[in-house]
């Protein structure tokens, strides 16, 4: 009877033995590659979204970036989008405040930067060329850093990736329709 309960002792650890070891080998095998989690290294410094707005947003956007950025000039100006871009202001001139209105087409490029094609003017009921106006902008207000006034080509261009936006984001405009109130960017984020 000794040999019985032997014999059963040793078939059940050894039993026991091979389950253990079918269990640790299960263990450490590698799993399946698919289920794992995978850290990507971006190929760029930066990841993008595309984001979609429309004129009254944008309205209240650009008007309160242009308030902080020249905050400190000598000279009010503001810009709305209707079906073209219009910048409003007032020039001091022989020490009477005159209206200023400009209206730009504009036009999204292939980099991302929007250029603003100058289309009508009116300053006051003074017959003015484009290309003063445009040059006594330039000159006396602050425009924000990234923003061109091109007087000779009646045109400005804002490049984009140089405004100088929170968290170092940045912004690459991909259509401006007004007419169709079809606005769209890029928001590139840094991730490093």
């Amino acid at each position: 009877m000794k040999n019985k309960w032997k014999t059963g002792f040793f078939l059940l650890l050894g039993f026991i033995v091979i389950i253990i070891i079918i269990l640790l080998s299960l263990v450490m095998i590698p799993g399946d590659e698919k289920g794992k989690i995978q850290q990507t290294v971006p190929e760029n410094k930066t990841v993008s979204f595309e984001v979609k707005s429309n004129k009254t947003d944008l309205n209240v956007l650009i008007n309160q970036y242009i308030k902080k950025e020249a905050a400190d000039s000598p000279i009010e100006y503001s810009v709305q989008l209707q079906d073209e871009v219009e910048l409003y202001g007032t020039l001091q001139f022989f020490s009477q405040e005159v209206d200023l209105k400009l209206t730009f087409v504009p036009e999204a490029l292939e980099n991302g930067d929007l250029v603003l094609k100058q289309r009508s003017i009116s300053v006051g009921s003074l017959p003015l060329p484009v290309s003063y106006v445009l040059k006594f902008i330039k000159d006396n207000y602050k425009l924000p850093k990234g923003v061109d006034i091109l007087p000779n080509d009646k045109k400005i261009h804002v490049h984009m990736e140089q405004l100088d936006l929170k968290s170092d984001v940045s912004i690459k405009v991909n259509r401006f329709d007004l007419l169709k109130d079809d606005i769209a960017f890029t928001i590139l984020v840094p991730v490093e």
